[in-house]
Formats: structure tokens, sequence, C-alpha cells
């Protein structure tokens, strides 16, 4: 039996699949084997996985039941002691699996191990990498991740098996936010360690985005209230700081991926509804860049505005799917 399992739940993905598996096939840890769960795809998904020719790759066809089910029997398929989840449309750098095993082998008691996040667009055959903040969390996470899902990504964290059997799956019932309902489930039974170096690549339509910004809001807050139905007491007092990071996450999705006057108007009054719940959240870092952006797509015509951003953020255009260490380095400065 191969020590980790790669998840790949796939639905239509033809255009991106091949790249994505690439990318665990160009791991410098090699015992691995990658469950592909082909979830009722229309397109080729299934043909560009089986023309690839890996032992290693191992693909199931099941009907269209969505990404939580898809993830859920991929554990069913795989047999290694450790298992990675990867969405088909992302990228790891070559050492995510390799760091990421050996946070665990140093730590036991671990059940997880996450890297950081970059969040990844293609413009003019390029690509443009958005560091995620970097974040240290480790041991006992639960009450950070109840605040918010620093995680990022359902294509981050390397699992003991142990780990995801005690978890239980991924909830069908959340389609787009179930990833933090799983991390947080985990975070009560296993302690987390960090790698800290950008591995994961997580790719942005933004096409995909905007059609998609009111589904992902609702599911937040719906996400929101399950943690906390679920929470203990003395931990309850958390949802107003969770609340503003929901409210943050919200003017975010709105700002970069549907500025449009009504999108505006949304982004405006999160920001709004977090000042009310805390005033001092207006001198953090993130909301002065949220307050910014808003100002500057209010007042300059579209084109100006994403020029004006592209200088002020700290966007790295690459051409190379690779992200090289220097990308660490800008997003510390």
């Amino acid at each position: 039996m191969p020590t980790i399992s790669v998840i790949i739940p796939a639905y239509n993905a033809e255009r991106t699949i091949l790249e994505t598996i690439q990318s665990v096939q160009q791991q410098s840890f090699q015992d691995f084997e990658v469950i592909v769960v082909n979830d009722g795809s229309t397109d080729h998904t299934a043909q560009v996985v089986e023309a690839i020719g890996d032992d290693r790759i191992k693909l199931f066809s099941y009907p269209n039941a969505g990404l939580s089910l898809a993830r859920n029997r991929g554990v069913q398929q795989c047999g290694g002691d450790y298992i990675a989840f990867l969405d088909a449309d992302d990228l790891w750098t070559a050492d995510k699996l390799a760091l990421q095993y050996q946070a665990l082998q140093q730590h036991p008691e671990a059940g997880v191990a996450y890297s950081w996040t970059c969040y990844m667009y293609e413009k003019n055959n390029t690509l443009e990498f958005h560091p995620c903040p970097p974040i240290r969390f480790e041991g006992n996470v639960y009450q950070k991740l109840l605040v918010g899902d620093f995680i990022y990504s359902g294509s981050n964290v390397l699992m003991r098996r142990e780990a995801v059997e005690t978890t239980g799956g991924f909830d069908p019932a959340m389609p787009q936010c179930a990833d933090w309902d799983y991390w947080l489930r985990a975070s009560v039974r296993w302690p987390f360690r960090a790698v800290p170096q950008y591995q994961i690549l997580y790719r942005q339509s933004a096409q995909a985005m905007s059609a998609k910004v009111e589904g992902m809001k609702m599911a937040a807050q719906a996400a929101l209230e399950k943690a906390y139905q679920t929470a203990p007491p003395e931990l309850q007092q958390l949802k107003r700081q969770t609340l503003i990071s929901f409210h943050q996450y919200c003017t975010g999705l709105y700002l970069n991926h549907q500025p449009t006057p009504e999108g505006l108007s949304q982004a405006q009054e999160h920001i709004w509804q977090a000042i009310q719940l805390q005033p001092q959240a207006i001198l953090g870092r993130d909301m002065q860049r949220s307050i910014v952006k808003l100002c500057l797509r209010r007042i300059f015509p579209p084109a100006i505005a994403n020029q004006v951003l592209q200088r002020l953020s700290q966007t790295r255009t690459i051409p190379d799917p690779r992200l090289p260490r220097s990308l660490d380095h800008a997003a510390k400065s």
C-alpha cells in the first residue's frame, strides 16, 4: 500500500486536471497513489485521466453528487496511511507532500499538517500569485479556526488516516464551505502542524467567482451558524469576532469578484457592519486595504483602478507554475 493517498474530485475538469495531476507526479515524495473521483463529468475529464498512463493513478466514476460526496467516495477507495485532498484545478509545489509528511512524522500526536496558500490567477498566458497571510497556528487550533478559516482551501492539508476516520465525512449540505466545517471538526480531536512555506496554488477564475459570490456568501453564513451551534459555551463570545471575519470575507468577495455598482454597495455595507460590531476593526490592516480598494473603485474607471491596485498589491507575475521561494519573502514584507 502507498504511504499517501491523494484524492482529486473532478467535475468537468478537462482543462486543468492534467496539470493538477502533474503537480502530484512531480512531488519529491513519490510513495503515493492518486484517487481521481469523476463526479459525473460531461466533458472529457475521464479520458484525460485514462490517457496519463501512470499505474499510481486510479479513476473512479460516479453520478454527479457534489464536491463533498466526491471527497467522501475517494476516502472509501484509498489505501494510504495519510490522506491529502486536491481540487482538480489547483497545484502543489514539488515539496508539498514531503514537508507536510515530515511535519507529521516529527509530531506523532498531530493529525493534520497545513501549508501557506497563494491565490493563482491566469492572465495573458502567465500566472499571478496573490499570497495569503502567513499563518503559524499549531497545536489546538480550534479556537483560531472558529474565528476564521486560515487553511483557505480544500487542497491544503495532509491528514493521518485516523484523523480522517474520527472526523467523519465532508458535509454534503455545505457544498461551498464544507472545508472550514471539516477542519473545525478535525481540530476538536487533533493537533495541527504548520509548514511555513507557500505550497498551495489555489486557482481563481474571475468569471466563475463572479457568478458564485452570492452563493459563497450564503454558504459562509450557514457554516458560521453551524460552527457556533456546536461550539462550547465558553467560546460563544468569539462569535462577534467571527462575524467581523465574515464581513471582511464578504467585502473581499464583492471588491475582487463583483466590482459592479451593486457589488461595491454590498462591500460598503459589509465594511459598515464590521465596524459596527467593533469600531477598532477600522484600524486593522485588512480593513484599511478594503476601504482603500473601495474608494479607488468608486472614484476611478475600472481599468485605472485595477492598475493602481496592482501597483499597491503584493502581486507577482510568474510564468512558471512552480512557486519560487522569493514569493515567501515578498509575502512577509
